[in-house]
């Protein structure tokens, strides 16, 4: 017997569609929906009407994106965080001591959400984007929140195949594993183009929940030597380890 919970269709159907605008840069027909959803021409277009009345999606009559609302409920989600104004006071500190990007990010399945950014005084190699998620395999976040679980359990959580978004991701899941044993013994993560073209990155956990659900992470030019690299990462170690401590000491769980 299947322990699948069994989903009401309309709503589901709702989400994938509002989930499927939020992935696409462009506004899609409602041909390239049916496409890209598999739901039939019929509901479909009942639905975006619905959707379009109540603002959740936008249409210029032919192609539809996300609407207004769908911005207001995912702030929502932002401004009822509890942890999320300490994280953004930490982002501050750190970028003031180091001047380059940081980001704060939870995972969610097997991808990471961005939740809060601050650029660095020169950013123009790096596109952050609250809101933004990735796959956690990408992403110095991700692996350095993935380390948090066991093999078997990461085995469990991502999909079969690792996509490549550079030449340089690591899609083979025995190497994967390998470097997250590595982010284990050290205690935080680094990669290098794996994400982005000409951008390394460096990610410690904030440690206040079991499993860790949120990482800090730093953009970096992909340039920089080892020597550049660790005084970045000593920073990130020391303001992630404060910002845990202020969590668990304001009983944020």
């Amino acid at each position: 017997m299947s322990m699948e919970p069994q989903l009401v269709k309309s709503a589901e159907r709702t989400v994938r569609i509002l989930e499927t605008l939020a992935s696409s840069h462009d506004s899609l027909t409602l041909s390239e929906l049916q496409q890209r959803t598999g739901f039939p021409r019929s509901s479909l277009h009942a639905l975006m009407r619905t959707l379009v009345e109540l603002k959740w999606v936008e249409t210029d009559g032919s192609a539809f994106g996300i609407g207004p609302h769908a911005l207001l409920t995912g702030t929502a989600y932002l401004d009822k965080d509890p942890a999320l104004p300490f994280a953004q006071e930490t982002l501050e500190d750190l970028r003031a001591e180091i001047g380059q990007t940081v980001h704060f990010a939870r995972r969610d399945e097997a991808h990471v959400l961005y939740l809060a950014t601050r650029e660095s005084r020169d950013a123009h190699h790096v596109i952050p984007r609250v809101g933004r998620r990735l796959p956690a395999h990408v992403t110095a976040l991700g692996q350095v929140l993935l380390a948090q679980l066991t093999d078997d359990e990461v085995e469990a959580l991502l999909p079969r195949e690792l996509i490549a978004l550079t030449e340089h991701t690591i899609t083979d899941l025995t190497k994967l594993t390998g470097e997250l044993d590595q982010v284990r013994t050290r205690g935080w993560a680094y990669e290098r183009e794996q994400g982005t073209p000409g951008v390394a990155c460096v990610a410690v956990a904030v440690d206040y929940r079991i499993p860790a659900t949120d990482a800090i992470s730093v953009s970096m030019p992909a340039g920089l030597s080892p020597a550049e690299v660790e005084p970045v990462t000593e920073a990130v170690i020391n303001h992630t380890r404060k910002l845990a401590a202020t969590l668990r000491r304001e009983g944020i769980r």
